[in-house]
């Protein structure tokens, strides 16, 4: 019934992301947006609610190796999963990621590990902090110019574009209630932490819209989309779901987290970077990022035995 609950969830969570990513790319348009801050923080945020309501359901179900474990387990899978993917399909120019997109990669990254490593409990004090960098984040990608670009057309309704929204949103929630309890429940039954399924199994679940995008924008050969999607979406992990779930309830930093846990969210973002500064993402360096993931998700499962 777990398994179940979590298949169920993970569908749950795919759909409703479509539909409320889907009803706030319509509402941007109505309201005029540059389709640069759309695509900075209407479809990064969209993307990004699955995580959010799932580590948030963690929290306040007194699983915090499941939230915590989720942020930093997508994060992960962004880059060497996700973006490994999309450039085995087709290299990943660096023209995507401007320099101010770079060091907010680094600077969101750099903040998740400290407030995890400055105590035993990611507090409200410290979500707050979090919320501040977001708000400034969000300040910065409005004040982007879109002048150059064309307005597109209102192609949806405003009751369809209430619908996709409502209705994904309740979708999501569901989602997340069922994968919460369903992963829990996995973790208790096999043995093994909550972090570990947080870390994988909920972590990749949260991340398939994100999988999603970016493989389509490979294989329409748009993989720039992809790596805008991916570096939008690490930032608004940690500044947005990690600091409204702490100020929401404070999370407890859970013991099975370990150093090479937080080790590899470092070194992931150094790997991309390293690679983004040669100009290119290119088919070996994907695999290569496919390579180190596939040896994470070895090394928890021996350590977790």
């Amino acid at each position: 019934m777990d398994i179940v609950m979590v298949v169920i969830g993970l569908a749950l969570l795919l759909g409703g992301g479509e539909g409320l990513v889907r009803g706030g790319v319509a509402l941007a348009i109505r309201m005029r947006l540059p389709m640069a801050v759309v695509g900075a923080v209407v479809l990064g945020f969209g993307t990004s609610m699955p995580e959010m309501l799932t580590s948030v359901s963690a929290a306040l179900a007194g699983a915090p190796g499941i939230a915590i474990g989720n942020v930093l387990g997508s994060n992960i899978a962004n880059i060497l999963l996700i973006l490994g993917l999309a450039a085995l399909i087709a290299p990943v120019t660096a023209e995507a990621a401007g320099v101010e997109d770079r060091i907010w990669l680094i600077l969101a990254t750099i903040m998740g590990i400290g407030v995890i490593l400055v105590g035993v409990t990611v507090g409200r004090v410290e979500g707050a902090i979090l919320l501040a960098a977001l708000a400034l984040y969000i300040w910065r990608q409005l004040g982007r110019d879109g002048s150059a670009e064309p307005v597109p057309e209102i192609v949806m309704g405003v009751a369809p574009m209430l619908l996709y929204i409502l209705g994904g949103l309740a979708t999501l929630i569901a989602g997340a209630w069922l994968l919460v309890e369903g992963a829990s429940g996995i973790a208790r039954a096999i043995g093994i932490s909550e972090t570990v399924i947080g870390l994988t199994v909920v972590a990749v679940g949260t991340s398939l819209p994100e999988l999603a995008t970016s493989i389509i924008a490979a294989r329409r050969g748009e993989a720039g989309l992809a790596l805008g999607n991916i570096l939008g979406s690490n930032v608004f992990n940690i500044l947005a779901i990690l600091g409204l779930t702490a100020v929401i309830v404070p999370i407890p930093v859970p013991a099975a987290l370990s150093i090479v846990d937080l080790a590899l969210v470092a070194g992931s973002v150094a790997l991309l970077l390293l690679f983004l500064a040669t100009g290119r993402i290119g088919r070996g360096a994907g695999a290569g990022f496919l390579a180190v993931y596939a040896g994470y998700i070895g090394w928890l499962a021996l350590s977790s035995a």
